[in-house]
């Protein structure tokens, strides 16, 4: 049987949790997304092709805090989308030269995370470095309590905006250009060898 996107969510999530309840199952959410390993693709940046990233196993920001979402609230728990406006050219420690060089082109872009209730608090929760990218100096969390605030991994040039689940159409979409284009082919190209261990 083909399963369509509802129930590939559903099997992870039971897969990912077995033999986990409560607070458990949500620290182990958080660490099987944040594993997922970063790459932009833009065609999985929507309410609904972001489930795709379970297939293909790389996503950014916006795929893996949609699905992170998505679980969460299948959890019973409630859930904030916080969107972060920054700049790509804050990084540029991290960059080789031709990315330093369209990163610097760049206009500001929305960075897309969740915040969880949790002991009546919401708590920013952010899945989207993956571990081997820390060793280029991306700002993770190695290992989440399940209480406090994550790593926010970019540095905010505006107010944090926060959107209901039910408003996640009226979150501002990505700027898609040619050269945002050809910056997000090179900084996954980049992030890969980062993996691979070719700095």
């Amino acid at each position: 049987m083909v399963m369509n996107g509802s129930d590939i969510v559903e099997r992870t999530l039971r897969k990912w949790t077995a033999g986990k309840r409560g607070m458990a199952a949500m620290i182990e959410v958080f660490h099987r997304i944040r594993d997922i390993p970063y790459g932009v693709l833009p065609e999985l940046n929507s309410p609904v092709e972001y489930r795709r990233i379970l297939e293909i196993n790389m996503g950014s920001c916006t795929p893996k805090h949609l699905l992170m979402c998505d679980m969460y609230s299948r959890m019973g728990l409630k859930v904030l989308y916080a969107v972060f406006p920054y700049r790509w050219a804050e990084f540029e420690e991290l960059y080789p030269p031709d990315l330093w060089k369209l990163a610097q082109q760049m206009d500001p872009v929305n960075h897309l995370a969740c915040r969880v209730e949790i002991n009546g608090r919401y708590v920013l929760v952010d899945a989207t470095v993956d571990p081997p990218l820390g060793a280029i100096g991306l700002p993770f969390t190695a290992s989440w309590d399940g209480i406090s605030d994550t790593a926010l991994p970019v540095l905010p040039v505006g107010e944090e905006d926060l959107y209901h689940p039910s408003e996640a159409d009226l979150m501002p979409p990505p700027d898609l250009n040619d050269n945002a284009l050809a910056f997000y082919a090179g900084l996954n190209t980049y992030f890969q060898r980062i993996r691979d261990g070719q700095t």
